[in-house]
């Protein structure tokens, strides 16, 4: 007995092959049957269609029972494609909307709770306290610019200012720095800042 469809590339075959003996008394006593081969049956489905025939047997013992059983076994190996087939389907199915759900998951986030977000700020803190240690670690380890002197120390922001009002005098201006003194007129220049 076999029952065979087709889906797509592959076929869905199950099939067995049933050995029937007859009695000397048959069909007034059942012939006896074995199940010698199958394919694509499991062991519990095997169980059904030995059932099945065992069933069959009882209803109709003093008629001939060979057709009547293959016939009903075909109908089960049917039924049995079928079921299979629709499983399969069912699974796709299912394994189609859980990465539809992940992935509509990774467009929602987490929900945030309280626990959540505490959980987090812990984890962002500790990130945020190692980021500072090592940025501490990197600046003892190499010398500071002016810039970075300057943005760290306020007091520096004034300084140019009050080392202006420090002095009472205008600034000093050492010549002998400059090699080519015609050029600059330097004397012209301070008598027009003081007037």
């Amino acid at each position: 007995c076999s029952q065979e469809t087709d889906q797509s590339e592959d076929e869905d075959l199950a099939s067995c092959v049933i050995q029937f003996s007859y009695v000397e008394k048959y069909p007034e006593e059942p012939p006896l049957f074995e199940i010698v081969d199958n394919e694509n049956l499991e062991d519990d489905q095997i169980e059904e269609i030995i059932s099945l025939i065992n069933e069959q047997i009882e209803e109709n013992i003093g008629m001939v029972l060979v057709f009547t059983i293959v016939s009903a076994v075909q109908e089960k190996l049917t039924v049995m494609v079928e079921d299979s087939k629709r499983r399969k389907q069912e699974e796709i199915e299912r394994k189609k909307r859980q990465l539809e759900e992940e992935e509509q998951k990774r467009f929602e986030g987490t929900k945030v709770t309280v626990e959540t977000f505490l959980a987090w700020k812990t984890k962002f803190d500790a990130e945020m306290a190692e980021m500072k240690k090592e940025k501490v670690h990197k600046e003892k380890t190499k010398g500071l610019t002016g810039k970075e002197m300057f943005m760290r120390d306020e007091s520096m922001a004034d300084s140019d200012l009050k080392l202006l009002e420090s002095e009472e005098e205008g600034v000093e201006v050492d010549e002998s720095l400059f090699q080519d003194m015609d050029d600059l007129d330097m004397d012209d220049d301070l008598e027009e800042a003081g007037d």
